[in-house]
């Protein structure tokens, strides 16, 4: 049989799964910083440009060494990169936090907290991004071209829920401490490196006349619009997740209210946010699109037009369970856009090529969240609400464009 019938390295589907659990773990890694560290570091005297600065330019070295890390793990092996990348998460985050920790108790201050805050976190940018090009070559060691967009597919829903649910589960740790979320990140991704060391076999050598297909070009024109229609969808969700700690504390007046447990609440009520926006995604995702697999080009500008409202509503309503309520939408519509705008990048060349796509479409998150955060700080600055109308406005214009333009397209790979 041709070995592109049978998969080159297979894996059993309790072992794909901790794939998917080492991207979920991975994407709340990521993510929990918009939450905790938003309104900490401003409590230890940072500006929001500063904040959002360091955040932006360790996602810029994590995007430059994704292909280098990709590259190393072909050489010495899935499984080890997978392993070095969490337990390396789980050590730069802790390095960060009591970085973080040392400039809330006054130990460091100004340019020196900055300084190390920046240097902390570059590590991160280095030594981490190996997991995600990791992955992808496991799951495609481990799928045919029938079903490797779907296995691709399934770790980049992965990632995703993971950077709802890491904000999400700020919600439940907050009341242990401000930085008690951050710690059960840290936890999360340690315990997982070592599950996925026991869990996933040696690395196996691959045959010598083995092809690999050949990873796809950003400037394909046949990706290329999928590939910008994501960025810009992440730019947009990457200025409300750097923002919205900040938009709560103000808007609700935690400061004058909660005085030294201000930085605590917010970490408390952002997390309450992202929580109802993961209960959505994750009951859409699972109860819904897993199940009956809709069309992903009916499915795209619903999505976004439900997103846009709940940046609306988020901006428009005043009181916290109105708030919680939007973002429950944008959870629902989030579930419905990001595997469309995935899928679609797949199904846009041929089967044999699908894979190559999904793992291209990967690279939009970290590649929005470059510029999100930053734009995102920047508007705060000028007005508190600037970032949830500058993301609804995107929304609505990536959702235009889905209506008009994709959902009329035939995939080629269909």
């Amino acid at each position: 049989m041709d070995h592109t019938e049978t998969p080159l390295h297979p894996l059993s589907p309790f072992q794909r799964n901790m794939l998917m659990l080492a991207t979920i773990a991975m994407g709340a890694g990521m993510s929990i910083n918009f939450v905790v560290v938003a309104p900490l570091a401003r409590s230890a005297g940072l500006s929001t440009i500063e904040v959002a600065a360091i955040l932006t330019l360790s996602t810029l070295l994590y995007a430059f060494m994704i292909p280098r890390w990709g590259r190393l793990a072909d050489r010495v092996g899935r499984k080890r990169v997978m392993v070095f990348s969490l337990i390396a998460m789980g050590l730069t985050n802790m390095a960060f936090l009591f970085t973080l920790q040392a400039g809330l108790a006054g130990v460091l201050a100004g340019t020196t907290l900055m300084s190390a805050l920046i240097f902390v976190r570059l590590w991160f940018g280095l030594l981490t991004p190996g997991l995600q090009p990791a992955s992808m070559a496991a799951m495609t060691d481990a799928t045919t071209p029938l079903n490797r967009a779907a296995g691709l597919g399934m770790l980049g829903a992965g990632m995703s829920i993971g950077s709802i649910l890491g904000p999400a589960g700020a919600a439940a740790l907050a009341p242990f401490g401000a930085l008690a979320p951050l710690w059960g990140s840290i936890v999360l991704c340690l315990i997982v490196g070592v599950l996925i060391g026991f869990a996933l076999p040696k690395t196996a050598p691959r045959p010598r006349d083995f092809a690999r297909p050949k990873p796809l070009a950003m400037t394909d024109p046949r990706v290329r619009p999928h590939l910008l229609f994501l960025v810009c969808y992440f730019i947009a969700v990457g200025m409300v997740q750097q923002t919205l700690a900040w938009f709560i504390e103000d808007r609700y007046r935690l400061r004058e209210t909660h005085g030294e447990t201000a930085g605590q609440t917010a970490v408390l009520y952002t997390g309450i946010a992202f929580a109802c926006m993961a209960i959505a995604t994750i009951v859409i995702q699972f109860g819904y699109i897993s199940r009956f697999k809709p069309d992903p080009r009916r499915l795209l500008p619903i999505g976004l037009t439900i997103v846009f409202l709940g940046y609306i509503a988020a901006d428009a309503f005043h009181a916290f369970p109105v708030l919680c309520a939007a973002f429950l939408t944008i959870g629902a519509g989030s579930a419905l856009a990001i595997p469309s705008a995935n899928a679609l990048g797949s199904l846009s060349v041929s089967r044999e090529e699908q894979g190559a796509a999904a793992a291209l479409m990967s690279a939009a998150p970290p590649s929005g969240f470059i510029f999100g955060p930053l734009i995102g700080a920047g508007l705060y600055q000028v007005d508190h609400a600037l970032p949830l109308i500058a993301s609804a406005v995107l929304m609505a214009g990536l959702a235009a464009y889905a209506y008009f333009v994709t959902a009329r397209k035939t995939p080629s790979g269909a």
